[in-house]
Order: structure tokens, then sequence, then C-alpha cells
């Protein structure tokens, strides 16, 4: 019979029918597995998504069964596939209609630099027009990937500072990209 591997308490003071932990973790450990999604995809990288949300992958298994497809309800932007520059605009707005707390990841090759199509119409890279956290490779890529993209997402959420979003660093990173 297989030994049951039970995961390790945050730190904290705990005793006899009480345990302690700073709020910090505890948010971060629920925002981590209530992640709403908002799907942009453009091709066939919004195509490996889909089977990525199929039975056979289940990304609900992750906290991510409902899919915001309202920039206001969700906080992390998964931007899949082609955007060419006459889409940056939008992508930027959306971006900007979500509340903070947000994250974004730019799946495959073309969301994250534009991929095969080095040309005058295509935007290469997000990161040029909205800040990326992750980056998931693969033209386009496997489901697998995706996933572990969304896992590098919960790790980025679950360690995040509640005071991160309010550091001068963090203000200084928007600035950059003309976000107030």
């Amino acid at each position: 019979m297989a030994e049951i591997k039970i995961a390790d308490a945050p730190q904290g003071l705990e005793g006899e029918g009480f345990f302690a932990t700073k709020i910090g973790d505890v948010i971060g450990l629920a925002r981590a597995n209530s992640v709403w999604p908002l799907p942009f995809a453009t091709s066939c990288c919004g195509i490996e998504f889909m089977g990525t949300m199929s039975s056979n992958y289940d990304m609900a298994r992750f906290g991510m069964e409902r899919l915001s497809f309202s920039p206001r309800q969700a906080d992390l932007l998964m931007v899949m596939g082609t955007i060419s520059k006459k889409m940056g605009p939008i992508l930027r707005q959306v971006y900007e209609q979500m509340a903070e707390p947000k994250w974004v990841i730019a799946v495959g090759a073309c969301a994250s630099s534009g991929g095969i199509f080095d040309s005058y119409s295509v935007l290469q890279g997000i990161d040029k027009v909205i800040p990326v956290d992750v980056y998931v490779p693969g033209c386009p890529p496997r489901p697998e990937q995706i996933i572990d993209g969304v896992m590098r997402i919960q790790d980025l959420v679950k360690e995040e500072s509640l005071r991160r979003r309010y550091t001068q660093e963090y203000k200084t990173l928007l600035e950059s990209y003309n976000i107030k």
C-alpha cells in the first residue's frame, strides 16, 4: 500500500486546535488556486488552449474552471497567437480594464516574439505593449506546456507580497509602458 504524502503546512504557530500564519500567505494560497483566466486567442495557440481545457488535460484541476470573457472579472490574461500591430492597442485596452492584481501569460512563439512572422504588420512580442509575467514557448505549445505556464503563474501569485503592486519598482514598470 502506498504511503500518503501530506503537504507541509506554511510557517506559523500551531497548537492543539489552532494554527496561525501570516495573512499574506493565506491570501496568496487562495489567489493562486482561484485564478480567473481571460483567453485572448487569435490563432493556432488558441486551439491548443481549447485542448488544455478539455477533459484529457482538465485545467479545472488548477483552479481555472471559470474562464472569464470580461476583463473586469479576470485576473490572468492569456495571450495566444499572432498579434498584429493594429490589435496592439486593443490588447492594451483589455489589459488596462483588468483590476489589480493581474498577471499575463504569453502563450506560443507568436505572442512571445512574433514567431515566424517577421513583418511590418506583426507585433514582435506582446511585451512591447503590456508587461508579461510568464512566457510559454512552442509553435504551438503542447497542452502540458500551457499547464506548466499556469503553474508558474500560480507559484508567482502564491509568493507575491500583498504590497508589491504599490512598490516604486512596480510603478516604474507600468510607467515604462505608459500605463497609469
